[in-house]
């Protein structure tokens, strides 16, 4: 054990503080992503890191990198982090308790004058959730090379305005080349987002790996006509087509074991109460630990879209929005977290991350794995999320635990090797 002890008041703190910035009355966050409150909060988290004395860069996609020095300058930096954009009804703590962890670990560090032999990163990751600019992770993807910049900054809100101009208007584009700033290892901490850990009373998820996720974009078009005058023997009705399709994609999703499969989006054209839906617009997400069952359910609903729109005498057009394939994780990242949640006394429980997270990218670029704390009733993406002061104060004791383990694993190895 490190005998070092994150601040349990302080970081509660941090993270009621930054709840303000977006707040709702109902006790929630909608901080979306490149807004003004977006920027707020990351001009607070910058003025955080500056009182560090932490150097802070930033790559052309709004990514944040703030670094704390160690004695090893050869040494590639140690990350911690996740970010802090919301859903529309979001909560207080997915995605913005990695983040505040990781600076309450510094803090820590730093009040005890403790100095890691390899460097220590805060990272920020832009649009993780994707709720205002699809696809979601695309500040990692970017940094990853799964976007190019391109791609990111032509992305679309619904309003109409672009990642790009959004993000140069809250004045947050660095001037690093996405994925310039290199880590050796990084370590995410995040809420559960699900109900395991709390039914079966564990402390700690060690997370192993990340499901895949397909997201799709799917428009089914009818005639839109007189609800009054129209024969339903005559109709061409998109949304009785939609209507068909999100139960099979409901039926489909239930016959693969451990597969997720969800319609969470519409947009019904024209939205008349006497008008027939001429247009429905939706978005398909597909989840599970295996590609060769997403490719399976792929099919199917494929196939099931296109019955369903020749029977109905509609017009139909899927469009891949977002593909990312399942992850395992590092696993000397993953000892590194058991050897924490030891130290820390914690119970623990093997895990794979029903949702996606910036970990997946990164993972492609350096050794990575999550820490996982409960929250009430496995509820995420809603004001009503909740995770316990003393859980999160776990989840970053564990996430100090961890990232000291694993400069003094790599450390060892460097000097066995020389």
């Amino acid at each position: 054990m490190s005998n070092l002890n994150i601040d349990a008041a302080r970081l509660w703190d941090s993270l009621m503080e930054t709840a303000e910035i977006g707040g709702t009355p109902d006790g929630g966050i909608a901080r979306l992503t490149l807004s003004d409150d977006d920027r707020r909060v990351r001009d607070w988290l910058r003025a955080q890191c500056d009182a560090l004395g932490m150097t802070m860069t930033v790559d052309e996609v709004g990514n944040m990198f703030a670094t704390r020095p160690g004695r090893r300058a050869d040494l590639p930096p140690i990350a911690m982090g996740s970010h802090l954009d919301t859903q529309p009804t979001g909560g207080r703590f997915d995605g913005v308790l990695g983040v505040l962890a990781g600076l309450e670990v510094l803090r820590t560090l730093d009040a005890a004058g403790y100095q890691t032999e390899a460097p220590l990163m805060l990272v920020n990751w832009t649009n993780e959730e994707g709720s205002r600019f699809a696809p979601a992770m695309l500040g990692s993807g970017v940094y990853a090379g799964v976007y190019g910049r391109d791609h990111a900054d032509s992305r679309t809100d619904a309003a109409g305005e672009t990642f790009g101009a959004a993000l140069d208007r809250i004045g947050w584009r660095g001037e690093a080349k996405a994925g310039s700033v290199r880590f050796g290892a990084m370590f995410e901490l995040h809420i559960e987002q699900g109900p395991i850990l709390e039914a079966e009373g564990r402390q700690i998820g060690v997370v192993t790996g990340v499901q895949g996720l397909r997201w799709f974009d799917l428009v089914m078009t009818g005639t839109a006509a007189h609800t009054g005058s129209t024969p339903m023997t005559m109709r061409r009705n998109a949304l009785l087509g939609m209507a068909q399709v999100i139960e099979g994609i409901d039926r489909i999703a239930r016959s693969h074991p451990d597969a997720v499969g969800t319609i969470g989006f519409l947009e019904v054209s024209p939205n008349s109460h006497n008008v027939i839906p001429g247009e429905v617009r939706a978005t398909i997400d597909l989840r599970h630990p295996r590609d060769a069952v997403l490719d399976a359910m792929e099919r199917e609903i494929t196939d099931l879209i296109r019955a369903t729109a020749e029977a109905q005498e509609l017009g139909w057009r899927l469009d891949p929005v977002s593909r990312v394939a399942p992850v395992a994780f590092d696993p000397g990242c993953i000892e590194s977290v058991r050897a924490g949640a030891n130290a820390a006394g914690l119970s623990t429980r093997d895990m794979i991350s029903g949702a996606g997270h910036d970990a997946v990218h990164a993972a492609a670029v350096a050794p990575t794995t999550m820490i996982f704390v409960p929250c009430k009733d496995g509820l995420s993406h809603n004001p009503a999320e909740s995770t316990l002061p003393e859980e999160c104060a776990a989840g970053a004791q564990v996430l100090l635990e961890a990232v000291l383990d694993y400069d003094r694993r790599r450390t060892n190895r460097r000097e066995d090797a020389a």
